[in-house]
């Protein structure tokens, strides 16, 4: 899928930073299959776009995003009666993998800090789907629920994984066992955002923060660092953590952006850091998939 073929997602990039915009506002339960393939694509994008150096996600309308397109009715989440080349590409054996799913394992291999900047109702989907992105803002008006017990299902997108690191173990079961929605104070409390602020001051704040990070940091940089907090969240051992930080200082202590760095803290200026995501990444990156040094 090309960018020219969005259709549910807008996507602009401004220097530097891509804002990427949910964009069904005449549905509540905006999440489709379409729009899942075009967030992939969108992800894929500004991994291999130098220019993008901090992506924002936000909504259209009222609403982030109220969950998934509920117009299959009863057979909504009975994948295995929604027969279609499709559905069928995504099954492994018995087993059709969970479409949320492969976006936010996208979202969580981005090379770029993600931002979310919700703007209504993030329920089902439309919160998971934040899980994996780095910093959550959020409008007053937002609201927020892990309903899916209430639906006779359970929670997807991976958010097994990424919720409980979030927000706690505690706080991550009563949510989804109650299924209850909740207002953005509670949000804040808890942890799953970062900060509140009136609707018409969202955006700017967003913007504000990717602005920061674009203006000030090296990209190879923060994409090392990106995965490396991530991925480490899920070690046992701080060892594991030691190997891959040693590996990555050594790699970036040695760089063209770290002699720019440098320098432009010695001469109080600015800095322009020459290496680029898509030429520059170390020789070990990625490493997950290695047998660890000892």
């Amino acid at each position: 899928m090309t960018l020219n073929e969005l259709q549910t997602v807008q996507y602009a990039v401004d220097a530097g930073i891509a804002t990427v915009t949910l964009n069904r506002p005449e549905k509540m339960n905006a999440y489709t299959p379409r729009m899942r393939d075009e967030l992939i694509a969108v992800f894929d994008e500004t991994d291999a776009d130098d220019a993008v150096r901090v992506v924002i996600v936000t909504g259209a309308g009222k609403a982030f995003c109220a969950g998934a397109d509920l117009s299959r009715g009863g057979e909504t989440f009975d994948y295995a009666a929604q027969s279609n080349p499709q559905r069928e590409s995504m099954r492994v054996g018995d087993v059709y993998r969970d479409g949320g799913g492969l976006q936010t394992l996208r979202t969580f291999r981005s090379l770029k800090p993600v931002i979310g900047a919700v703007n209504g109702a993030a329920v089902g989907i439309g919160v998971t789907m934040l899980l994996p992105m780095d910093i959550r803002m959020a409008s007053s008006n937002a609201r927020f629920g892990f309903v899916f017990a209430r639906r006779g299902i359970v929670p997807e997108a991976a958010s097994s994984w990424f919720l409980s690191r979030l927000v706690g173990m505690q706080t991550a079961l009563e949510w989804c066992y109650t299924g209850r929605v909740f207002d953005a104070s509670e949000a804040l409390k808890h942890g799953l955002v970062r900060s509140i602020h009136s609707p018409e001051d969202l955006l700017p704040a967003a913007r504000a923060l990717a602005r920061e990070i674009a203006d000030n940091t090296a990209p190879v940089s923060i994409a090392l660092t990106r995965q490396m907090l991530w991925r480490m969240s899920g070690e046992d051992n701080p060892m594991r953590a030691h190997q891959i930080d040693s590996r990555a200082l050594q790699a970036r202590g040695r760089s063209a952006d770290a002699k720019e760095g440098v320098s432009a803290f010695l001469e109080k200026r600015s800095p322009v850091y020459p290496d680029r995501v898509s030429t520059d990444m170390p020789e070990f990156f990625p490493w997950w998939d290695e047998v660890p040094f000892q």
